[in-house]
């Protein structure tokens, strides 16, 4: 197989926030010439996003690396032996001059087989602290790009660089009509917005539980759904099988499982945002100057990462957060109503934010080393 002379690999998945943020860097590197192919799991979210992009994707075995005790912990590494495998010769028929990854279990194959091929290795750390997958690549790779400042503490001396996070340049472009058409809500004005002699609308609040959906957060607004529909216009992304069809036709309330190319006029329409603490959805947040109260994953769930994403974000005043453990009650409207009302805080040291759009910076080292 001929290889162009500017070939890049990216690999990453098994969520969203392991595609997403490769997929913010996909234009630019179009418009430098460069030629693109992804590598990641055949039954992964990534490929149905990178398809959608019209990128060439390449499926390979890839099995979950657990820190808890399954049977699968005994089959899995022959899955990661046979992605292995299959990444070495997918990379050695495409012979790219870099392979960039953003984590995930999928990338872990792909990166000691570019490693084995002798091909130079970028990778992408989201989190306040490195994920496993990541962890495990770090040692074969040439440099970590980082969110967070804070991350280059967890970083091989000399590896690390901050970057920020890398953010898709079309949701700056989204437009609060069509987010509302979308919606089938009316366009008046939301009461947020403060403008004077205009009709008023409840403020619309954008409910985002991940790209896998989020169970106890699904069920803890659908509790309060009475309490928050006095209050609130709702639009709720609620992940796959997430759907509450009892809930069909509520006035004020619009579920999706999942929403594509629409999500950047939604954004734009949202008021405010409830979310669990993602790397990649609270610096888009951040980008676009949205109050956002953010609930982290809890410990028994995750390793914590989003405690740190958040707890960062609170300290510097992007966020308002709420433990998963203390949503119940009426406690979640208390506080999306504290974020309303401190709303010139937040926009305030939102606008004052050092953080920018990382994607320049990731591409122009992904330029240096080619």
């Amino acid at each position: 197989m001929n290889s162009p002379s500017k070939l890049i690999v990216l690999t990453g998945g098994g969520t969203a926030g392991h595609v997403i943020p490769n997929l913010a860097l996909v234009p630019l590197l179009q418009n430098a010439g460069w030629a693109i192919q992804y590598i990641g799991s055949e039954l992964g979210i990534e490929k149905k996003l990178v398809s959608e992009k019209g990128l060439k994707f390449y499926g390979i075995s890839t099995g979950k690396l657990r820190r808890y005790f399954d049977w699968k912990n005994f089959t899995d590494p022959f899955l990661v032996l046979a992605g292995i495998y299959q990444a070495w010769k997918i990379l050695g028929q495409l012979k790219p001059k870099i392979v960039f990854s953003k984590g995930g279990f999928v990338a872990v194959p792909v990166v000691f087989a570019a490693w084995l091929r002798h091909i130079p290795i970028l990778l992408h750390e989201s989190d306040l602290t490195p994920g496993l997958a990541n962890r495990l690549s770090i040692p074969f790779a040439k440099i970590i790009c980082a969110s967070f400042p804070q991350t280059l503490s967890h970083l091989p001396t000399g590896k690390g660089i901050l970057t920020g996070a890398p953010i898709r340049a079309e949701l700056f472009s989204g437009d609060k009509a069509k987010g509302l058409k979308f919606l089938n809500f009316d366009s008046e004005i939301s009461p947020l917005e403060k403008m004077p002699d205009a009709s008023l609308a409840k403020p619309l609040l954008l409910i985002v539980g991940g790209s896998m959906g989020s169970r106890n957060l699904n069920t803890a607004v659908r509790v309060a759904l009475p309490q928050l529909l006095k209050h609130f216009r709702i639009a709720h992304l609620c992940g796959k099988g997430g759907l509450d069809s009892t809930l069909q036709g509520l006035e004020d309330y619009k579920q999706f499982e999942f929403v594509g190319p629409e999500m950047a006029d939604i954004l734009t329409a949202a008021d405010l945002i409830l979310s669990r603490s993602g790397s990649n959805a609270i610096f888009e947040f951040l980008a676009l100057k949205k109050l956002n109260l953010l609930i982290p994953l809890s410990l028994k769930a995750s390793r914590g990462d989003q405690i740190l994403n958040a707890n960062s974000f609170v300290s510097q005043g992007y966020s308002a957060m709420l433990p998963e453990e203390e949503i119940g009650g009426d406690r979640l409207l208390r506080e999306l109503q504290n974020l309303q009302s401190h709303a010139e805080q937040y926009h305030q040291a939102m606008q004052s934010s050092p953080f920018q759009n990382g994607a320049g910076n990731v591409f122009e080292i992904i330029q240096k080393f080619a």
